[in-house]
């Protein structure tokens, strides 16, 4: 057995050896004979399974055999140091680092002094797990251990080449040369030095050593590296066809992670011309390492130039980040523009400017014309016409400076700009320089067809079909295929209604290979077979034929390209023809939102609206699209408006759009027809209406008279490709018909419109006696209101004079009452006082001059008090007259003093019962009576003596007493009055005013007692005043103020009688009352001082007669 796995063993290494594949074969199928044999004789020996666990791992394809093996030795003997190293190599194997270093760790701790080779897998294992200082700690141990192993060198000489130092470089191409110098046959060793000859720019060396490593080695990663050195060096030297040779085949060895060879072999491909496999390989370098700069670059450019709208926004993509990461990159910016170009203007021209301002700054260069003239093409179609001229006019200044270089290179960009430069004066209308360009450009290159083209066209927008069929024919001379000049002639056909010749064209040019798939030419062909459907027919078979052979052309434009619109429109219209209404306008509606610039989808749309009777939403559609696309009214949408209005039956605003469209194309006959029939129509509605006006009627006759007219016309006349011309003579007829009947109805309108004559001149009638009646009543109502307020004006003078009389009473009356008080004082006192010398301030004065007395004791006091109660009940106004009645407004308590009647002067004190006024809440009786206490106060009030007032003062405590004897402090009360007297004018000024609002209602409920009282009271004052001025003419003053005074003695001595008999009853008033008692008389005074100035300056009626009123009352109570 240890004979036949040594055998086994042998062989084996020849195998590995051997360059030959065949002899490697023999010798591996030696070795696999003794390996069985071996088995047949002890199968679990661990020596046997080890020796044929590594001829499996040699073998490469046989790993889970190895590794099986493997792990039953291990399952033997764990510490099987072989055992350990293969599983090491099996982990590599299969890219697991961390395990393999496992394995190889645990073989070093069994024993420590294994081969080198342990150190160079460790080294290994450190560099595919990214520890580059360990793994070149482990080769330089290997070194250690074994100074020719050439693995170790190799991998310490790659670790010093990624550093990138120049020194380290040198000895990591040292240590190469050494490897070399030791195995000059090992392909790793060979590799590397061919890598570093290519940056040499040795590429003799490099193909050389690159082929030996090819040759050295069975592994074909190693196999894929060498042919991709050669690749390289064939394709410095532009040597593509050997370079594509070995890019391919490097592709074909190399592991997936190795895509070098894709990169080389992608731009073999656009040497070649084959952009789908360019871009297929350079698709998977992408994969392998995304975002990568040139790759994207690359891809960009490629997916630029495909017509696959998938592919030219990958490229867009791929372009921008491009730029995103290097914004610097000119050619980037420029391939970006060139595909913006298609789908974002505005983004295309920012790109060229990107790009032209790099040019300037970072290059340092001119922008070429090329980029000059793409920038004004751009600009033009924007629709900046002036810009576009600019940029036009640069290039050309541009390709003549630098034409001295290559002057053919820049004469074909001058033709390209002076061909955009005609078209710009195409579109600015400046015809006659866009015809000289294009025929300067023919006179220097005869075979620029679309000058030919543009010329053509421009005859035919001159309305000269037959001088631009002319120009289209010359172009078809220089090429008989360009389908563009087929196309504009078959245009030229289907214009005039020729669609059997137009037809022709268009297959023509679907006959060609080259267009075979011509979408244009398709989308034409399905319309020509769209407008037959248009055509009036009875053969519904041949309709439906029609209609499917339509289809199918809009169908196959869409299988090319996805996004056409036009034929999406196309199969909306013939769905509509078949009457699915609703999903042709879905469509429509669908490609409206795709684009807002096509006319014919809004069109489509309102026809779709009309079919589904939705009349008002046609009609805006229709109004909008003429808005929207035509700067003048075009015939063809107003007679689609006017059949709107018409179904909509809205006839007036049809024959409005209609003669509106009759003014545009005067000689056309359909809408000659249209706006008869309309006319017919609308005479019709208006004749039968019963309650027609007769101006209307006889308009309609009118218009009636008019289409029979244009139809007898149009029968002889007309166009018969339009409409059927027996059709015109039968709407003669029936025209005819409704004029012989229109008498009838001019009778009864006539009749209606003379009724409503009459009936509306009946009512002219009546509303011309209505107003003048109102007129009437109104100036009847303005008389009675003048006579009435003249009445009061009447009334209020009177009233005001009598007022002014009653004033001038009063006025005396408290003159001759102050006299008498005056005179009263004087003779009380001993002292004569002259009318002139009895004003206030001189009482005043003289009051405050007299000696004060002392004040009287409490027994004197109370003793007078029974005496005073005895006398109340004597009626003081037994003996009084009604004048003097009235004039007691209060009452008063007049006392004097028992001792010393020589010097004593009789004090007099009056006072009011004002709490009687605030409960009855009557502001005008509490003012008259706070004028009369103010009065008579202030006549009594000189009198009282300054001693009695302190001691009333003194005896504040006891108020009942100090009501009846003292007075208190002159000066005190004075000054307490004038406050009280001021806060009671305020009070008195606002209850007059708040008592405004009141005296209407006061008049009302008090008229028939208040208003008695007041004419008594005037009657009596007259008379009274009649007497008084009789006695004054007959007596002299002297007598009348002795009588005066000695009747107000009486008076006096009745008031105090009843005074101090109500004393003793008021006691508990006064009490609560107090010292309310001591300033009534000063604040009474104040308001009859200001009723006296009120008087003096006229006060008005009504406030003169509330005074009387309040003072009768008084003299009730």
């Amino acid at each position: 057995m240890i004979c036949l796995d040594t055998l086994a063993a042998y062989y084996v290494q020849e195998a590995k050896k051997e360059k030959n594949k065949e002899t490697k074969k023999e010798m591996f199928t030696k070795a696999t004979q003794l390996f069985t044999m071996a088995d047949k004789i002890i199968m679990y020996d661990q020596n046997h399974l080890l020796g044929r666990a590594y001829f499996c791992l040699l073998e490469g394809d046989k790993i889970d055999q190895a590794d099986a093996q493997f792990n039953f030795v291990l399952a033997q003997s764990g510490n099987n140091i072989p055992a350990l190293l293969g599983k090491a190599c099996i982990s590599f194997n299969k890219k697991d680092y961390k395990g393999a270093l496992a394995y190889y760790k645990k073989a070093l701790r069994t024993n420590p002094n294994c081969p080198a080779a342990v150190r160079l897998g460790m080294g290994h294992c450190f560099a595919k797990l990214g520890k580059d200082e360990k793994a070149k700690l482990a080769f330089e141990r290997a070194l250690q251990l074994d100074p020719y192993c050439t693995g170790a060198m190799v991998g310490l000489a790659i670790i010093e080449l990624s550093s990138k130092k120049p020194d380290a470089i040198k000895t990591g191409v040292q240590l190469l040369s050494k490897a070399y110098s030791i195995d000059n046959s090992n392909p790793m060793v060979l590799n590397h030095l061919s890598n570093h000859f290519f940056f040499k720019k040795d590429y003799t060396k490099v193909q050389h050593l690159a082929l030996h490593a090819f040759h050295g080695t069975e592994v074909e990663a190693m196999q894929a590296e060498s042919c991709y050195q050669m690749a390289r060096a064939f394709h410095v030297q532009n040597d593509y066809d050997q370079a594509f040779q070995y890019y391919y085949q490097a592709t074909q060895f190399a592991s997936p992670g190795f895509i070098l060879p894709y990169f080389g072999l992608g731009q073999m491909y656009i040497a070649r011309g084959d952009t789908n496999n360019a871009a297929v390989c350079f698709e998977k370098v992408l994969k392998a390492m995304p975002g990568n700069y040139e790759t994207m670059k690359i891809l960009g450019s490629l997916y630029s130039n495909s017509e696959d709208m998938e592919k030219k926004e990958t490229a867009k993509s791929h372009l921008k980040k491009v730029t995103e990461q290097y914004p610097d990159d000119v050619e980037a910016w420029i391939e970006l523009a060139g595909i913006l170009e298609q789908t974002d203007v505005q983004a295309a021209l920012s790109a060229y400017g990107t790009a032209s301002r790099l040019l300037k700054e970072k290059v340092g260069a001119d922008v070429p014309p090329e980029i000059l003239n793409n920038v004004g093409a751009l600009h033009s179609r924007l629709g900046n016409l002036n810009e576009a001229k600019k940029f036009y006019e640069a290039s050309l200044n541009r390709a003549q400076t630098e034409g001295e270089h290559d002057e053919s290179y820049y004469n074909a960009i001058s033709v390209t700009t002076n061909y955009n430069l005609a078209r710009l004066y195409e579109a600015t209308s400046e015809f006659d320089l866009a015809d000289k360009l294009y025929k300067n450009i023919l006179r220097e290159h005869p075979n620029y067809v679309d000058c030919y083209l543009r010329l053509g066209c421009m005859a035919r927008d001159r309305g000269q079909i037959y001088e631009a069929s002319d120009w289209y024919k010359e172009a078809l001379q220089i090429n008989q295929d360009h389908p563009d000049a087929w196309s504009l002639i078959g245009n030229l056909h289907l214009a005039k209604q020729e669609w059997g010749p137009g037809q022709k064209k268009f297959e023509r040019i679907l006959k060609q290979p080259s267009t075979a798939n011509d979408s244009y030419s398709l989308l034409a062909l399905g319309n020509v077979w769209l407008q037959t459907l248009h055509q009036p027919t009875k053969d519904k078979s041949k309709e439906k034929r029609h209609q499917d052979r339509a289809l199918a052309l809009y169908k196959q434009v869409l299988r090319q390209d996805s996004r056409n619109l036009y034929a999406a429109n196309g199969i909306g219209c013939i769905l509509a023809h078949k009457g699915f209404q609703r999903e042709a306008r879905d469509i429509f509606s669908q490609v409206r939102e795709a684009t807002a610039d096509v006319a014919d989808v809004w069109l489509n749309l309102a026809h779709s609206y009309v079919e589904q009777k939705q009349y008002v939403a046609a009609i805006q559609m229709y109004e909008n699209c003429l808005k929207k696309f035509f700067r003048h009214h075009n015939v063809e949408v107003l007679l689609y408006l006017a059949r709107a209005y018409y179904l909509s039956g809205k006839l007036k605003e049809c024959r409005h759009i209609l003669i509106k469209a009759r003014h545009i194309a005067p000689n056309d006959t359909i809408l000659l027809f249209n706006a008869s029939l309309v006319q017919q129509k609308l005479a019709t509605v208006i004749l039968k209406a019963e309650k027609s006006p007769l101006k209307v009627v006889l308009s309609a006759v009118g218009e009636l008279e008019n289409a029979q007219r244009n139809f007898q016309w149009l029968s002889h006349h007309g166009d018969r490709m339009k409409y059927d011309l027996a059709w015109a003579q039968s709407e003669a007829r029936q025209c005819q018909d409704l004029l012989s009947q229109a008498q009838y109805h001019v009778t009864r309108a006539r009749k209606i419109d003379e009724q409503e004559q009459e009936m509306r001149r009946k009512q002219e009638e009546e509303k011309e006696s209505i107003r003048k009646k109102k007129e009437e009543e109104e100036r009847l109502k303005k008389e009675e209101s003048e006579k009435q307020q003249k009445v009061m004006l009447e009334k209020r003078a009177n009233f005001r004079e009598a007022t002014k009389n009653l004033l001038v009473f009063s006025q005396g009356d408290m003159e001759m009452k102050e006299k008498k008080a005056k005179k009263k004082r004087g003779r009380e006192t001993g002292e004569i006082y002259s009318s002139g010398s009895g004003s206030e301030v001189e009482d005043q004065e003289r009051a405050k001059k007299e000696p004060k007395k002392r004040k009287k004791e409490a027994g004197e006091k109370k003793a007078r008090r029974p005496a005073q109660r005895k006398k109340k009940q004597v009626d003081p106004d037994a003996h009084l007259s009604a004048k003097q009645r009235r004039k007691i407004k209060s009452k008063a308590i007049i006392s004097s003093s028992d001792e010393d009647s020589d010097s004593d002067v009789d004090k007099l004190k009056i006072s009011e019962d004002i709490e009687r006024d605030e409960k009855s809440g009557n502001e005008s009786e509490k003012e008259a009576s706070a004028e009369e206490s103010a009065q008579s106060s202030a006549e009594e009030q000189n009198d009282s003596d300054d001693e009695k007032k302190r001691d009333e003062d003194d005896e504040s405590g006891d108020e009942k007493e100090k009501s009846n004897d003292e007075s208190g402090d002159e000066k005190e009360t004075v000054e307490k009055s004038d406050q009280e007297s001021g806060d009671e004018k305020e009070n008195a000024e606002k209850s007059d005013e708040e008592s405004g609002d009141e005296k209407e209602s006061v008049e009302k409920s008090d008229q028939e007692s208040e208003d008695e009282k007041v004419e008594k009271s005037d009657q009596d004052s007259d008379n009274e005043e009649t007497k008084e001025h009789e006695s004054d003419d007959e007596k002299d003053e002297t007598k009348e103020e002795n009588e005066e005074s000695e009747k107000d003695e009486s008076d006096g001595e009745r008031m105090e009688a009843e005074s101090g008999d109500e004393s003793g009853d008021e006691k508990e008033d006064k009490h609560e009352s107090g010292s309310e008692e001591e300033t009534s008389g000063n604040r009474k005074r104040e308001l009859s001082s200001d009723n006296e100035n009120n008087e003096e300056e006229g006060e008005t009626p009504k406030k003169k007669s509330k005074q009387l009123a309040s003072s009768s009352e008084s003299d009730e109570e």
